[in-house]
């Protein structure tokens, strides 16, 4: 084979990048980094502006499609904007409205069983020889031989003074994490509003520019590409939360058949936890256990054995015709998307594996099918 100058020169440019990668990839990975956290906000933006344009999109073939009324095909996107995140709002104040009050109960429930608990635990020490180092490290004893709570409480207190200078610099940690996201969150919601707002503008642009620096069979590609990649993500999240909907409703009618505490929050907290693909609910219902056990530990144990079943049923009748049909990814692939994703990003992992698996397992088939046909 003969070896001209311009294919000796793009091979040795190709080997000092990849040299100059490698060893400086500590370097790289710390930029890449630090460019994803700075434009996080954008990101976050572009994600929940995503989300809402679903709910959006609804509301504009319902917003007077076919009027010819100026003032109302004006307004259409911004009433459609408004109500779409009036929509949002309204779940998110329902679900905490569910849940939050509950819990409040639950917890002071427990708290109002501390005191007993503790006496419990005073007559245990007092009886144990092995543990009277305890009294002997951390308390002392009352007139009426009891454990002297008040003084282990204040040796705790002596202690956490002591720490006073580290605890002054997690306090300020956190008020600056707290302060960072909340602006993170206000930058993401008007970006996001942004975007609706100018969408199709902003899709004409970047069309535009691609057609003009990409060469045409490029350019479908990627635009294919991308309709399979939004076609996913799409049914995704219409499957998902259609999925935790059914299921939440049918946790929540169930304790209420049951006689269970609790039942509406439960429910609901089920149905949030079950945004995320398999292990959702599980996490939903180990709260709803603790919970539960504060109440009654045998309605505890019913209502574990409950979720079994009804993630059995759900699993087998409801997931795969909702969710699974919707992308066309087999279960084995999903579970597979999840332990991956959930490894690499966490629960933002899992909600994002599942639907990039599922296009990649749409193109690959497509690509195979062509070949072999």
């Amino acid at each position: 084979m003969k070896l001209d100058t311009r294919t000796c020169i793009r091979t040795g440019i190709t080997i000092v990048a990849i040299y100059l990668f490698i060893h400086y990839w500590s370097v790289i990975a710390g930029g890449i980094g630090l460019a994803f956290h700075a434009a996080s906000p954008l990101i976050l933006g572009f994600v929940v502006a995503y989300a809402v344009n679903i709910l959006m999109s609804v509301f504009e073939r319902v917003y007077f499609p076919n009027t010819h009324n100026r003032f109302l095909n004006k307004s259409r996107r911004v009433v459609c904007i408004l109500v779409s995140y009036l929509c949002l709002i309204g779940i998110i104040a329902l679900i905490i409205g569910l849940i939050v009050p509950e819990l409040t109960n639950c917890v002071k429930v427990l708290i109002a069983k501390i005191p007993p608990l503790m006496d419990q635990v005073s007559a245990m020490l007092q009886n144990n020889q092995e543990m009277s180092w305890f009294v002997k490290e951390f308390g002392t004893m009352t007139a009426n031989g009891s454990i002297d709570w008040q003084s282990i409480v204040t040796k705790a207190a002596d202690w956490m003074a002591g720490s006073l200078g580290g605890a002054m610099g997690l306090v300020g940690s956190v008020v600056t994490a707290t302060f960072s996201t909340t602006f993170n969150i206000i930058m993401s919601i008007i970006f996001s509003v942004y975007l609706l707002a100018g969408k199709k503008k902003i899709l004409s642009q970047i069309k535009r520019t691609a057609k003009a620096y990409l060469k045409t069979a490029i350019y479908e590609k990627i635009q294919y590409f991308l309709g399979v990649l939004n076609e996913s993500f799409h049914s995704f999240i219409v499957g998902q939360c259609l999925e935790a909907v059914i299921l939440g409703s049918l946790c929540a009618i169930g304790l209420l058949v049951l006689r269970m505490p609790y039942a509406g929050m439960i429910g609901a907290l089920i149905g949030f936890t079950a945004l995320i693909p398999v292990a959702g609910a599980y996490i939903g219902g180990a709260v709803g256990f603790l919970m539960i056990a504060t109440e009654s530990p045998v309605q505890a144990v019913v209502f574990v054995i409950f979720l079994v079943i009804l993630q059995q049923l759900e699993g087998q009748l409801i997931y795969p015709r909702v969710v699974g049909a919707s992308i066309g990814l087999p279960g084995i692939w999903v579970l597979a998307a999840v332990t991956v994703g959930g490894s690499v990003m966490g629960v933002s992992g899992m909600l994002l594996f599942v639907p990039l698996a599922s296009a990649v397992y749409r193109l690959l088939k497509e690509d195979v099918d062509k070949r072999t046909s």
